[in-house]
């Protein structure tokens, strides 16, 4: 077999044909790091999104942040997240009664004063009654009261007494666990033993940070550190970065809890710690460890409790679900933070995933993975490019914006061929109609064969189809297809001259300020994606200008901000045009100008001129200009945006000596106008 027919596989001998042009897929091993459903944004539809922003010059970076607070459409922005986040706080901040547990503990102690009250007045003795007056002069503040019960030498009732020392375990469980998270798991009381094995876990941790600030290298006492008290920690931290971080959250949450309470609950709850725990070395640890630890910056992450399971909505029923509700809280305020853009160097990329899923669910957490993918879809997509710190309309993304602004245009006119006939030659409309006696235009073999096989098989199945049990036509009865006149088709043409199009767009000040920039940036977009995309025969030269005129690419309207510079130098864009147009071979020409000013500028050798109100001088530079172009053989249309008195005068003279059109029009109709007429020539 020859070369050009085929190649054989050396190793089984099989012989593959080659082709000229086959689609190939590279196959990879799954690594964990493809994303096999990326998200479904369409990057058109995206600048279209962007677009009003964008052309009223806030520059790419304003855009896309504005995008991405309102979010594309079918995703939520981070506005929406955020609102969604103030209602979970808001939320979790009524039904959280952080209080709740210190109540609890005053009603536990009040039933077992009223239990031991009740046993001694069965008895009628000067013990007891001793006794019952203790009790009657137990002090109010709740951790005096437990240290006293904890002095009591006798009790009258044995269910009081089993019922405190229940209370007193409870308790020095729940605020060691209230200070570090699930210290006590598994452990059914707290004895003695075990907060000393705490206070040494402190003090090693302390001495450890001591180290690490003194710049020692710390990477073995911290081995050695957790093979002594790795039993306190259900999670094991990786570094002492990460244990530092579970640490300083929990103790957040605990500086947030006393923070909320009001300033009895606060005196109740540390004195409550203070003699339950009963421990000074403990205390003297814990404020070390604050001082290492508190104006430590947290990631939202750390500020989750537990293993970054949400905690339950409601009233937390012990001291350690109080401070894990107040951690929520926190992990809430620090995500709201990087959703806002308010934390320090934040970016959507540092907001914690796990966290917003955590707390908004996983519907948020995917709006907010859309959103991240949205700018870097832009960049792959060769839409947009970064440039100091700004990003930038490619060619690409101006045609891109370009064909959504003309399809929306083309959705509201009314499309007509036209019948110029100068010399061009006839070009497809890309519609297809049936075929009528006398058409020239020619037949469209894929429609007229898709037309008769239709029309074979809907007569022929009515023929042999007669029943469930029919048997299928033979063969030779239903092979071949037939043509009928019927079945013909033709492909729709237009004759368009070679047309040179010089569109002049005013970018002067007050374009913006009467809300016509964006409108007219959009026409001209999608002028530009009509011409390059459909009529590559035409040419658009594209000229904007205010005190002068420059020439544009239509990529530039993206980031071509209003001009903070007085005057409207219709002369110089007059100018510019005859020039582009007397070197473009086409031998149709035309000026279309949008404006929304009479002139008030023109050029005085290189430099320009501004005058206010105009002066005669400028009026009669700017016709004589015009003039010039018209003999060029030019057609000069002008659409004015605005109906002053003297601007809607000039347009009328300007008419008159140039044999051009003047259009008064909206902007919002502009676009739409203006293709319309291109596709149907003046």
């Amino acid at each position: 077999m020859s070369d050009n027919a085929g190649a054989a596989d050396s190793n089984h001998g099989i012989t593959v044909p080659r082709l000229a042009s086959v689609p190939s897929a590279t196959y990879v091993r799954w690594d964990g790091s493809q994303q096999p459903f990326a998200p479904d944004l369409d990057v058109a539809a995206l600048l279209d999104e962007m677009a009003d922003d964008w052309l009223n010059g806030l520059g790419g970076r304003a855009a896309l942040r504005d995008l991405l607070r309102r979010g594309p459409q079918g995703t939520r922005g981070l506005d929406d997240l955020r609102v969604s986040l103030a209602q979970r706080r808001g939320a979790q901040s009524d039904l959280a009664d952080i209080a709740a547990p210190l109540r609890a503990v005053q009603r536990e102690l009040d039933a077992i004063v009223d239990l031991e009250m009740e046993a001694l007045a069965d008895r009628d003795d000067p013990a007891a009654m001793l006794s019952a007056m203790d009790l009657e002069t137990l002090p109010d503040d709740l951790g005096r009261r437990v240290a006293a019960l904890r002095r009591r030498p006798d009790w009258a009732s044995p269910e009081a007494q089993r019922r405190f020392e229940a209370l007193d375990d409870q308790l020095r469980k729940e605020l060691l666990d209230a200070w570090f998270q699930d210290l006590t798991q598994g452990v059914e009381r707290v004895t003695p033993d075990d907060v000393a094995q705490v206070v040494a876990m402190l003090t090693d941790l302390n001495d450890l940070l001591d180290a690490r600030d003194r710049g020692e290298d710390i990477d073995q006492q911290f081995r050695d550190f957790l093979d002594k008290h790795g039993h306190h920690f259900p999670q094991l931290p990786e570094d002492l970065d990460q244990l530092a971080q579970m640490m300083a959250s929990r103790m957040a949450g605990m500086a947030r809890l006393l923070a909320e309470l009001s300033d009895e609950q606060r005196r109740e709850l540390l004195g409550l710690n203070r003699q339950v725990l009963d421990d000074p070395e403990l205390d003297e640890q814990l404020a070390r460890l604050w001082r290492h630890l508190g104006p430590m910056e947290l990631p939202p992450g750390a500020a989750m409790p537990g293993d970054g399971q949400p905690m339950p909505m409601g009233t937390p029923s012990s001291f350690a679900q109080a401070v894990a509700a107040m951690q929520q809280l926190n992990a809430m305020d620090a995500l709201d933070g990087q959703l806002a853009g308010m934390a320090p160097g934040s970016d959507l990329a540092n907001v914690d995933d796990d966290l917003v899923e955590e707390v908004l669910g996983s519907q948020a957490a995917e709006d907010l993975r859309r959103l991240r993918e949205i700018e870097r879809l832009l960049e792959e997509s060769g839409a947009v490019r970064r440039r100091g710190g700004e990003l930038e309309l490619t060619p690409r993304g101006a045609r891109l914006l370009g064909e959504r602004s003309l399809v929306k245009l083309l959705e509201r006119i009314r499309k007509r061929p036209s019948t110029t006939t100068h010399g061009a030659d006839p070009e497809l409309t890309g519609q297809v109609r049936p075929w009528r006696f006398g058409d020239t235009e020619p037949i469209d073999v894929r429609q007229t064969v898709t037309n008769a096989v239709l029309r074979t098989a809907s007569h022929r199945g009515a023929i042999h189809i007669r029943g469930a049990g029919a048997q299928p036509p033979a063969m030779d009865a239903v092979a071949g297809v037939r043509l009928s006149p019927e079945d013909l088709a033709v492909a729709e043409t237009e004759v368009r001259p070679r047309t040179a199009t010089a569109l002049l767009l005013d970018l002067s000040w007050s374009m913006p300020l009467q809300g016509h920039f964006v409108p007219a940036k959009r026409m001209a977009l999608a002028l530009a994606s009509l011409i390059q995309g459909k009529h590559r025969q035409d040419s658009l030269h594209l000229i904007g200008f205010s005190d002068y005129a420059r020439r544009m690419q239509p990529a530039e309207l993206g980031g071509a901000l209003h001009e903070r510079v007085y005057g409207t130098n219709m002369q110089h864009a007059f100018l510019m045009a005859r020039r582009l147009l007397a070197e473009d071979p086409r031998p149709v020409k035309q000026v279309i100008m949008v404006t929304d000013g009479e002139p008030t500028a023109h050029l005085e050798g290189d430099r320009a001129e501004f005058n206010w109100p105009p002066v005669e001088r400028t009026l009669t530079l700017t016709l004589q200009e015009a003039k010039r172009l018209a003999r060029l053989g030019a057609s000069i249309h002008v659409f004015l945006l605005e109906d002053a008195p003297g601007l809607v005068a000039f347009a009328e003279r300007l008419a008159k000596v140039t044999g051009g059109t003047v259009t008064p029009i909206d902007s919002n109709d502009l676009g739409g106008r203006i293709i319309s007429e291109w596709l149907d020539p003046w």
